[in-house]
């Protein structure tokens, strides 16, 4: 069981990252734009419809990354307190009342507007002859798709740590780095655990 729940965190995972590289195309593309726009006086009228589908695709592939890596905003001020059952009751109850019915939602829908919108050849209307938008319509139910995927496997590790009182491991990822760990190593010179 451990295997799948790991094999849907990695998918999750290879997505998410996969995905990330937009932000450094986004940052080159925006970058050449304004040396164009300003320096040879040369703008590119597509050039604000791609920034904004590139950092949508970016934004919609995080969502499974994230919810895999825990990593979601939630109110960490009290829900850090309370013991593993109580914490895996709350999401699971969660999970049942907002996130499977309004990722289904998007799902729905996101199939129904990318179909639409591949059917007619959609294109920008911000600008002449604006890019395709089809294919980044299509980018919404993939997204919802790995996002309601990953919620069942969230859904399973709340069940195991009902069950168990623990919760179960995750996938290791880049942590964060802790000031405070990052000080003492500083200050003795060793490297923390």
């Amino acid at each position: 069981m451990q295997n799948v729940l790991f094999f849907v965190d990695r998918v999750s995972s290879w997505v998410g990252q996969a995905f990330s590289w937009l932000i450094v195309a986004l940052t080159f593309l925006i970058t050449w734009e304004v040396f164009a726009r300003y320096v040879l006086n040369t703008p590119n009228p597509w050039a604000f419809d791609l920034m904004i589908m590139m950092y949508g695709a970016a934004f919609m592939m995080a969502g499974a990354y994230t919810l895999a890596k825990n990593g979601h905003v939630r109110g960490d001020v009290l829900y850090s307190f309370f013991p593993p059952r109580l914490q895996a009751g709350l999401d699971l109850v969660l999970y049942f009342v907002f996130f499977i019915p309004g990722v289904v939602a998007l799902v729905w829908a996101g199939t129904t507007y990318a179909a639409e919108s591949l059917a007619i050849k959609e294109h920008s209307t911000l600008t002449a002859n604006g890019p395709p938008l089809y294919p980044f319509k299509m980018v919404i139910p993939f997204a919802g798709v790995l996002l309601l995927l990953q919620g069942f496997v969230e859904i399973v590790r709340c069940v195991v740590c009902l069950k168990n009182g623990a919760w179960p491991p995750r996938e290791p990822d880049v942590e964060e780095v802790d000031v405070d760990q990052l000080k003492a190593q500083v200050s003795t010179g060793k490297e923390a655990p």
